[in-house]
């Protein structure tokens, strides 16, 4: 059973969604002997297919995210250049 679906999230499922919501609503008949079931596993396969591409996508952030972050990190522990030299000097002076 899926939450109720909003149709601005699932763009992608819109007709199917509606397609299930029309067959809900034509009688509790169709609802309860299962005629509505093939719809309901097109809509799982919609759903799951789009839930891969979110996943995919937030994956791909995170590691972009995380690349960020490890270079943050290592611009921190790394010296800048020439900062030795110039110390150097000054302790030559």
């Amino acid at each position: 059973m899926h939450p109720p679906l909003a149709n601005h999230k699932h763009q992608g499922c819109e007709h199917i969604i509606q397609a299930l919501d029309d067959c809900h609503r034509s009688g509790l008949l169709n609802k309860y002997s299962g005629k509505c079931n093939d719809i309901k596993l097109k809509l799982n396969e919609c759903l799951g297919e789009e839930f891969q591409i979110v996943r995919a996508e937030n994956k791909q952030k995170g590691a972009a995210k995380r690349e960020k972050i490890r270079q943050v990190w290592k611009d921190m522990e790394e010296p800048p250049a020439g900062f030795f030299d110039a110390k150097q000097k000054d302790q030559k002076v």
